[in-house]
Parts: structure tokens; sequence; C-alpha cells
């Protein structure tokens, strides 16, 4: 079996620099399904013990049908990591500088969320530049449960060499 285009090995896609990202192209992470797993393993990473988060029975004494996602588990769903996009910039990536977002609606263990990544803008500077990425995350409903921003440093394309 024949890789279509001539890439390393190990490499996953072509890369790209910062004037390589249209405004409005879209990311997709696979989607994830939160699962009690998923909740023990956040817990044990992140250290919060709120039984809102832990113990059914507590939630369902506060009218919520399942345990309630933290809402930096449904953020983490997320990740650019989780997709093809890190591995697009291999060779431009400087920095990840920011990430922001709202928690839109509830998140609960059960649900399957479908995360995606969309170009928002690119701001060029000398040889580097900061690409924005708009974060959204939708339930197996449909329903938006987060929307964000994500900004990174990315080289420029380097300037070809001039011929000897």
């Amino acid at each position: 079996m024949s890789i279509p285009i001539d890439l390393p090995p190990r490499q996953l896609c072509v890369q790209r620099y910062l004037e390589d990202f249209p405004d409005g192209e879209y990311f997709p992470i696979p989607s994830r399904t939160m699962t009690s797993g998923i909740f023990a393993a956040f817990q044990a990473a992140s250290g919060d013990n709120h039984p809102i988060h832990y113990d059914e029975h507590y939630c369902q004494a506060r009218g919520m049908p399942r345990m309630l996602a933290h809402g930096f588990q449904t953020l983490i769903q997320a990740s650019s990591g989780a997709g093809l996009f890190p591995h697009m910039v291999d060779d431009s990536l400087i920095a990840f500088l920011e990430q922001s977002c709202q928690f839109l609606a509830p998140v609960y263990e059960g649900d399957t969320l479908y995360p995606c990544l969309q170009t928002v803008s690119t701001v060029a500077r000398n040889t580097t530049g900061v690409l924005t990425l708009r974060a959204t995350i939708h339930n197996q409903d449909g329903v938006l449960v987060l929307d964000g921003l994500q900004k990174f440093l990315l080289k420029k394309r380097p300037a070809p060499h001039p011929a000897a």
C-alpha cells in the first residue's frame, strides 16, 4: 500500500504555516462519550472532589439526571491535540497562547460530545503570527454546550532559498 503524498516517516499530514489556514476551515475532533471512567480520571487528575461531579445520588437529590461533568472536563474535549491540527503544525507551532470559553449547557455522564475547531482569523507579524480557532462542542442532541477561542503562535512559511 502506498501513501498518495510523499511524507516523511511518522508525519501524518503535510506541514502548514500561518498563511496556509483560510478563515472558516474546520478541524473536527473525534467524538467521545462521557463515561464513569472519564469522570474518575478527571477527578484523579484535577483533585476536584465535589460530589456534584462524582456522586450520582447527590446529583439526583438535586434534580440532575446523572453526574454533572466539571467545566474543565468538558473543555478538554476540544483539545487541539485530539485531532489532526497539531500534526499539521509540527514544524510551525511556537506556542499555544490562549484559551477562553463559555459553558452554555450542562454535560452529564453518558452524554456524547462532538468537538470541532474552526479557523477564525490569522494576524501576521514579521516571521510569525497568531492563528485564532473557534472551539465548539455540541452534545448528542445538537445542543451547543461550549463555545470558545484558542490562539496559537505559528511561524510563517520560510522564504525559499535562492538557487546557487
